[in-house]
């Protein structure tokens, strides 16, 4: 997705520029996910267009805050098209919105909001209280069973104000709600219930920056600026995000002046956007971190079930050449699922490339002359990191298949539970250390490689079974966190 930046939190998609000319271009470098900002004259109003080459096909489901899904991807249409109570800006994860305040009770059972008055939704309805406890009743994205089971009631005492009431003290509610899922989001109940679930995919409207003009499946979606919006103005009057998943038709798009901005340049083709006059490389960081997921790591007759032949995996993998290689060094290497900007994050050792101890623990492991690890499947927009991976580890003597398949078959398939061997995986989700968390239906752990362990969590559990009770107060979380991130063992997916 495209997180927030700009004057006054206007949406990285859109409210940057006006007025762009070639010299002001961006394009951003792999696992950059953010555009930063044109420079671009003052206007009264909104002006001009901007188009953004995006390295995915976009989904309808995208449009509807309540199917949000377990990717950041489609946060860069719903910060367009919608707002939300509280959400992540630069600065602060949880940046008051629609609402003008919010609060907590001393018990932590009860979170109180206060939306700001006259705000309204594209059709000119108001934003009311009714819609944000419809908006969290209908929700039925990622994380939405973890979270409705932690609320025992929503309470509307007046058109402006909505009360939270939780089962029991849970510090990382707000975490959740606002931005570790799209349960947040606002959409207008009279609406929907008009037009059903089906009408609004079609005609989708919110409280955003931006109001849905079109969508062509496979071809472009239209926004236009929403003059009315309570932040600020739009600067740029039509935003339009075109499809683009091939690469190198990407960068020609760029150059050809048919896009203004790009997702996802790798490799020589960022060397060669970077030296091509007019255009700017940028990179960003989100919390995005790569991982791999070994599945059959808890069948005994597996290879990847010994500890040392996941060891190998790790150490065979070289990230520094992979990272100047690919992002021209521009990438972070980290050696943990919690990206470091995360609050409670535990900063772990720097990983480590070492060929010839994964070649020995390979040996010791009794595969001297290495093994067939069947396929290693990813989405297709990284296949070009998949693909050094599988080379690193075809090195050290782990045979393995590269298997890219398009993003929304790839995340059907990991969800069905029918990928096998080798999965490689990223999130660029918001939240906090509490909400990387995965659920045990992941039957293989996303684990830091320094300090690993082995941890399943219930879907409906508020917090992982492997953090000590103490950890659902807040303060005793940051503590409890570290000193079970550096503990824990054995180990089981290694980071990219």
């Amino acid at each position: 997705m495209a997180s927030p930046v700009g004057g006054r939190g206007a949406p990285s998609p859109g409210g940057n520029a006006a007025g762009v000319t070639r010299r002001d271009l961006l394009a951003l470098a792999a696992f950059g996910m953010v555009a930063g900002t044109p420079k671009f004259a003052a206007a009264a109003g909104p002006q001009g267009q901007l188009t953004w080459g995006v390295h995915t096909t976009l989904a309808p489901t995208w449009f509807d805050p309540a199917e949000t899904p377990g990717i950041i991807t489609p946060w860069m249409v719903l910060y367009a098209l919608h707002d939300a109570l509280v959400k992540p800006m630069p600065g602060n994860p949880l940046t008051p919105s629609l609402a003008e305040s919010f609060s907590a009770a001393e018990d932590a059972l009860t979170y109180d909001f206060v939306l700001r008055p006259g705000v309204k939704f594209h059709n000119g309805e108001p934003v009311t209280a009714e819609d944000v406890k419809f908006s969290f009743e209908r929700y039925r994205g990622s994380s939405a069973k973890m979270i409705k089971d932690g609320v025992a009631a929503v309470e509307t005492p007046d058109a402006r104000q909505i009360r939270f009431r939780l089962k029991e003290p849970w510090p990382d509610f707000l975490t959740y709600y606002a931005s570790a899922s799209g349960a947040g989001w606002i959409v207008p109940k009279k609406y929907v219930e008009k037009v059903g679930d089906d009408g609004f995919k079609k005609a989708p409207i919110g409280a955003g920056p931006y109001k849905f003009a079109s969508f062509s499946p496979g071809v472009e979606l239209v926004f236009e600026a929403f003059e009315p919006y309570w932040r600020k103005i739009p600067n740029v009057k039509r935003l339009i995000f075109k499809v683009i998943p091939e690469e190198t038709t990407r960068l020609a798009a760029l150059k050809m002046g048919e896009v203004d901005i790009v997702y996802a340049i790798n490799g020589e083709l960022a060397k060669e956007l970077r030296n091509t006059p007019g255009l700017t490389l940028k990179p960003v960081y989100p919390p995005g971190p790569f991982w791999l997921y070994f599945p059959e790591q808890w069948d005994a007759t597996s290879p990847w079930h010994d500890e040392r032949v996941r060891r190998a995996a790790n150490l065979a993998i070289d990230r520094n050449t992979i990272n100047e290689a690919l992002t021209l060094g521009f990438s972070k290497l980290t050696n943990s699922i919690i990206p470091d900007m995360f609050e409670y994050a535990w900063k772990a050792p720097l990983p480590v490339f070492d060929a010839a101890m994964a070649k020995k623990l390979l040996a010791e492991a009794g595969h001297a002359n290495g093994f067939d690890a069947g396929d290693y499947y990813c989405d297709a927009s990284w296949a070009n990191l998949g693909e050094t991976v599988v080379d690193n580890l075809r090195a050290a003597g782990i045979r393995a298949r590269l298997r890219p398949l398009e993003r929304a078959a790839f995340f059907e398939a990991y969800g069905n539970k029918k990928l096998k061997n080798i999965i490689q995986g990223a999130s660029g989700a918001f939240g906090n250390a509490a909400t990387v968390s995965p659920p045990s239906s992941s039957r293989a752990v996303p684990i830091p490689m320094a300090a690993t362990q082995r941890s399943t969590t219930s879907s409906s559990s508020r917090r992982p079974n492997w953090i000590p009770s103490g950890a659902r107060q807040s303060c005793t979380r940051c503590s409890s966190w570290c000193t079970t991130r550096r503990s824990t063992r054995p180990y089981g997916s290694w980071h990219l």
